[in-house]
């Protein structure tokens, strides 16, 4: 398994635009291979900070999402939504391994 560890800066002022983006792309995930752990938006402390995680059941499964999702009607529309609202400033994209028991 991989997980994908985002971390979003984003405008403050519009927090709800972006949860209004990450609401679309949960289930996109999810349909498209992947599960999902959800957004996490500011609440104490830095006010435009956001994280997402999602996981794949290997890189290679991840990569052949990335090709997926750029002819993928919804996908196209959940990048549209933000450069419409333009709520993410920067992003970074790291990817981890668990350890499991």
């Amino acid at each position: 398994m991989i997980t994908c560890y985002l971390r979003y800066i984003i405008d403050p002022h519009k927090l709800s635009e972006f949860e209004d983006y990450a609401r679309l792309w949960i289930p996109i995930f999810n349909r498209m291979g992947g599960t999902h752990h959800g957004y996490f938006l500011p609440s104490e402390g830095a006010n435009n900070i956001a994280l997402a995680l999602f996981s794949f059941p290997s890189l290679a499964a991840y990569e052949d999402y990335r090709i997926r999702m750029v002819s993928a009607p919804e996908c196209i529309a959940a990048y549209e939504l933000d450069k419409r609202s333009r709520s993410i400033v920067s992003y970074e994209r790291s990817f981890m391994r668990p350890v499991l028991d």
